[in-house]
Formats: C-alpha cells, structure tokens, sequence
C-alpha cells in the first residue's frame, strides 16, 4: 500500500544503522521523517522487560497485547529494582571524551531545529533499551512544568478557589515563590472563609463589649445581626456570648491584654481555624478551687475582664479571665440565687430579698436595694442604670442602680418568677403560675399574657420577636412577642425543660430527662436528637459552631451544632453545676468529692500565631518581593478609579466580613500559613 511503512524492529533498526546510516542521513526530504516518527512512536512506549518496576510503568492490557501479540507479564510480589536505582557512573570516560563533547554541543547548538531533530533520532536509534530508559528517565523531569507559570494570575486564582482544605494550599504556599504569592491573595481566604463558614467581623476592638460600651470614642459599634440574638441565662444584653474574638477594651486599669487587629481574610481564617482545631483535640486548662465544702452554685458569668461565681453560702468569688482568685464580695445573709454583671458592676440578690450593687474592681457594695418580700430568683440589666428582678414575692421590680432607688413595681404574676429576659423596652418574664407575661418596661405594664403551659415555667427565651418558654410540663411553646398569641408547641422531652437558648431560627433545650434538642423555627421541627447525658442537663449554650452541656452526671460535652455529632467530652467530674463559654474559652463549675471545683479552659492560639510575622530588613533586602497578583476591583483601587478610599492602604482598613469587597490588603511579610519562615 502506498504510503505504508512497516515498523522496523530492534535488530532491523540496529543494522540499518550499522549498514545504511550514510543513506539514512541524506534522505530528508519524504521518507525520513515518517520513518522518524515511526520510530519514536515505537521509542516512546518500550515495553518492559520482565515484571514492573516502580520506576517505570506498566502499559495497559490492551496496548500491550496490540503492541507485542502476548499478554502482559504477570504481577509480582516484589517488584524488580529498575534503572533509576543506578546511579551513572563516568569513572571510565576516556580524556579525551570531554573536548569532544564541547565540540558536539557546540555543533548542535548551532544547528536548525530541524537538524537538531535528526540528529537526535539518529542517536536514539543506536540507543539500546536500558539507554531509551534512562533518556526517559532524564527527559521526563525536564517535560513537566508549572501551570502557574504560564496561566493568567486569574485563571489561579479561580483554579486555588476550588480547594477547601486549608492545609492542601498551606503545603502548597512552599512550593515556590510563585505559589505563595497566588496564596497570598486574600480573595482565595476570603472565599474560604465562606465555605467553613468563618464568616464572623475581622474586628479585634470590641470583645464581647455591651452595647454601651461600643459607643464609646474610638470603640467600633457591634452591627452584626449575632448581637441581637441573646437569650441563654446571664447573657449581656446587645452581645452575642462574646463572640468576637478581641481582647481590646477599654478601662481605667489598663488590665487587659490587647491583641493587634486581624487586617486580612487570611488571618482571620488562621486564626479561626486555629482556635476550632483546638476545640477538637486540644486546649489548656487550669483547675481552681472555690470551696472545700460542698455548696451549690447558683451563677456562673464570663465577661471580658472577669470570671464570677455565685454560691449558695452568700458569698460571690471574682476570678480573672486564667482563673486567678482577685476577691470574694460578702454583705449577704444567705445564699446568692441571682447575679448579673454589667462591666464592672455586679447585681445580685438571694435569699434575704435584697439586690445589691457592687463594685468588681475595690469590691464595695454600692447599693443595698429593698422591697422584695421573699428571695430574689431571677436578676438582667436592660442598660448600664437599670436592673429588673424577679421574686418569689410574685412581683418584678425596676431598680435605679446608680441612684439605688426602686422605680417601678410590675403586678400581675400569682406565683414565683422564675425567670426573665430582655430586650430594649421589653421585658418577659415566667412563672411558677404557668404564665409568662410581656410588659413595657417604660410603662410599667403588662402587654400580653401568654397562657397554655400545664406546669410551672422553668425557663424563657426572648429575642425581640418571639418568646420561647419551657415548662414542668416537658412542652416548649413558642409565642408571637407582638400578639401573644401561640405559634407552636415543641414536644419531645420526656421531663422539665430547664435549659433554653435561642438564636436566630435556631433554638437548643436541655431537658431533666437528660437529652438536648436542636429545633428549627422556621419549620418547627428538631433537627438533632441529642442523648446528652445520663442525668439533668444542668447548663446549656451554644453558638454557630457548637453546643456546650453540662449534667448532673458530671460530664461536660461539646457537639457539633450543625451535624449533631458528639466533638469530644471536655470535663468529668461528680457533677456539673454551671458551664459557660465563649470563642477561645470554656468555664465549667463542678463538684469532686466535697470540693467545689472551676476549671478553665483555653483555646486560643499563640499570641505570634494571630498574626504574620514581618520580614526583617536583611531579608527584605536579600529576597525582592516579587509582584503580588492583583484582583480587579484592588487593581482598580491601586489605579485610583474608586471613588472610595483610592488613596488609603486598604489593609489599614478593618473591614466587616459581610460587607468587604472581593479584595482586601496584600499580607504584611512573606509567610507561609500555619507557620512563619
């Protein structure tokens, strides 16, 4: 057939070579190259001799068979060592072989591609197969090469958005230079910040701060809709469990530690992941000693500057954020079964029907506050002036806390209040009458009677628009807080719901029966059945993240709000009495053995973790830093066609995750992720 070579074979090949290789140089101008790339068709897959080695391999049944006619050589248990175990070895190249080479490697470097071609398919023609192999073998390496080099900065960065595991582009920020300045786009961390849902406010100036204080000169006021969302037992109103992870607040001592701003997506993600990561599988804790005799704890609160446990034995015991003992406040006759903090103010009532007004950082009672008749059982702060607190006596009173006055009484209630939250102007409290009740703070009456609950109220969620209750009964009722008419009614604990927090459309309750329930409100529905603990639930919280509980059966476990899997069980002891936590810290109060015990748990990173370490000026000097791939709108904005802060840095800026652009600032230093060069 016309045209039709037939593929020469290996001895063929070797004495055209030997016989015809005048013959074979002059013809170039049809055959040659056909027959050349037959050849190198024929090179470029050589079938293995023997069983496969790691070094080369093995061709697929089906071509090898096409290629040869016999099957492929059976698989062994070893595999044989291939030439890449042999190292080349010179020793005994003749003297004159290098002046030779110079002359062959100036010959080829001045020749036409062309005859380059040729003269490299005649040499590979005399090659024997352990020589095609180790051309391969030396070829191969020189034939890959980095897309990134060649692709639009783009292109990468669209390519890097499609990994979600951190560490993958953390190994992949040390392959080169290159790498790590696609790496160091915040565009790619800010995406990741989304797909983890670290999608929390870069901020590192308000730290769980009440709205109060957020106001203040230079403070950044808390916008964020989780601030709204409060209603577990002790929350600050206009916080959200502080979950801002700052450390920067402003006070007269200066005692607290200030942590530099988060100024990109990148440390921001570091640092979230940091801390997340050591909720699993790591943290430090301390283990303090509150009394040697068994008492019961009434309150646990953690504040930005301070740690404040009550006690049944009228005492209330101040600790530092690490758990340090600073002073115990007594002037109470009997035990403390409500307290609230409020920066450095305490309020707390107990069981001789006085609210007093203390001062955390001299620990002077400010205020004595009198006209309950029987034990205050419930204490919030709706401002930094008033405080509101339920009785046994079946009344609320609004007190003036700076001018220590009583300035309204709140009548309506046929039993004990036993709880109550706020929000703004508006109040509700729960009853052992098996009513909750809405009033108007500033009108000091009641708006809505919620009636349905077959049992005492145990427990009350607020969060401006809808009220949730838990009762005796074992039912939770949702209540519309503008109507006071019923929405739902949630059943599925077996006993007392005593534990209740809610948070958007996400509601959590805790049960005597020992289980916790995550419940959507949008479908009033349960999303997770959670077999918690082998006795009550005694303390509840949780956040975007996670669910903290604590038992009777002495165990403090952590679960994954959004699958409902247990994440690890954090404390063992007797039993639990309180649990509190926030992002980087968990604060549990616990009985062993007649010991009332606090253990405090750390999770935060390093200091030098939250944020890059700069270059030094040596290293600066020694290593340029090369251009860093721009997005369009940082293009622009390093153009000056924003209107906008087109002449600030834009990584002096300290953005909110919700609103910033698809760009932030190029990263101060050349880092890599997890660690620092």
């Amino acid at each position: 057939m016309a045209g039709y070579s037939r593929p020469l074979s290996f001895s063929e090949r070797r004495g055209s070579v030997m016989n015809c290789g005048d013959d074979l140089t002059l013809d170039t101008a049809s055959n040659g190259p056909v027959i050349v790339n037959q050849r190198m068709d024929k090179m470029v897959q050589p079938r293995p001799r023997g069983p496969p080695t790691p070094s080369m391999s093995t061709p697929a049944p089906d071509f090898d068979q096409q290629l040869t006619g016999s099957p492929p050589p059976p698989p062994t248990p070893a595999a044989s060592p291939g030439p890449t175990n042999a190292q080349p070895d010179w020793s005994d190249a003749a003297d004159d072989e290098d002046f030779f080479l110079a002359h062959v490697r100036q010959h080829f470097k001045n020749c036409s591609g062309p005859h380059r071609n040729r003269i490299l398919a005649d040499l590979l023609n005399m090659c024997t197969t352990q020589q095609l192999s180790f051309v391969h073998q030396f070829v191969s390496p020189l034939l890959k090469k980095d897309p990134f080099t060649s692709l639009p900065d783009e292109l990468c960065l669209r390519i890097l958005s499609f990994i979600d595991d951190p560490q993958v582009l953390a190994r992949a920020s040390q392959v080169s230079r290159r790498w790590r300045d696609l790496l160091s786009d915040d565009v790619t961390w800010k995406n990741l910040c989304v797909k983890h849902d670290y999608g929390r406010r870069l901020s590192e100036v308000s730290y769980g701060i009440p709205s109060f204080a957020a106001t203040r000169p230079g403070a950044l006021p808390l916008t964020d809709p989780e601030y709204a969302n409060h209603s577990f037992p002790g929350a600050l109103p206009g916080t959200s469990s502080f979950h801002v992870a700052s450390r920067s607040v402003d006070d007269s001592d200066g005692a607290l530690m200030t942590r530099p701003k988060l100024r990109s997506y990148k440390s921001h993600f570091k640092q979230r992941y940091l801390v997340e990561s050591a909720w699993r599988t790591g943290g430090r804790n301390t283990t303090r000693t509150i009394t040697q005799d068994g008492r019961v704890v009434t309150s646990l609160h953690l504040t930005p500057k301070y740690i404040v446990v009550a006690l049944d034995n009228a005492r209330i015991h101040i600790f530092d954020r690490e758990g340090n003992a600073l002073r115990t406040l007594q002037g109470h006759i009997m035990g403390v079964w409500a307290m609230v903090p409020w920066e450095d103010i305490i309020v707390s009532g107990g069981c001789d029907r006085d609210v007093r007004v203390w001062d955390m950082t001299t620990g002077a009672c400010l205020h004595t506050l009198r006209g309950h008749t029987s034990t205050v059982r419930c204490l919030k702060m709706s401002d930094a002036n008033t405080a509101i607190s339920g009785s046994r006596d079946t009344t609320l009173r609004v007190w003036d806390i700076r001018q220590g006055v009583c300035r309204n009484v709140l009548v309506g209630h046929q039993a004990s209040v036993r709880c109550l939250e706020i929000k703004g102007d508006i109040v509700v409290s729960g009853s052992y009458d098996a009513t909750a009740k809405i009033w108007s703070i500033s009108e000091g009456r009641c708006l809505h009677t919620l009636t349905g609950h077959f049992s005492q109220i145990y427990a009350i969620a607020f969060d401006g628009q809808r009220v949730v209750t838990g009762s005796l009964d074992t039912s939770v009722r949702v209540w519309d807080a503008h109507t006071g008419e019923g929405i739902a009614v949630l059943q599925g604990h077996t006993s007392l719901v005593g534990q209740l927090q809610l948070r958007g459309n996400t509601l959590v309750t805790g049960g005597s029966d020992g289980s916790v329930r995550v419940w959507s409100l949008e479908k009033m529905c349960p999303i997770h059945r959670l077999a918690a603990h082998d006795n009550s639930v005694t303390s509840l919280q949780f956040d975007d993240t996670r669910v903290v509980s604590g038992g009777s059966d002495g165990r403090v476990k952590v679960w994954d709000v959004k699958t409902g899997h247990l994440v690890r069980e954090l404390i063992t002891a007797e039993s639990v009495w309180r649990v509190v936590f926030e992002d980087e810290k968990c604060v549990a109060v616990a009985n062993r053995g007649s010991r009332v015990m606090m253990e405090v748990w750390s999770f935060s990173p390093p200091e030098d973790a939250y944020c890059e370490r700069p270059v030094s000026l040596p290293q600066r000097l020694a290593e340029p830093s090369p251009t860093r791939p721009l997005t369009a709108d940082f293009r622009r904005s390093a153009l000056g066609l924003n209107n906008s802060n087109s002449e600030e840095d834009p990584g002096s800026q300290d953005v909110d995750m919700r609103d910033a652009g698809p760009s932030t600032a190029p990263l101060a230093g050349n880092t890599t992720f997890f660690h620092d060069d």
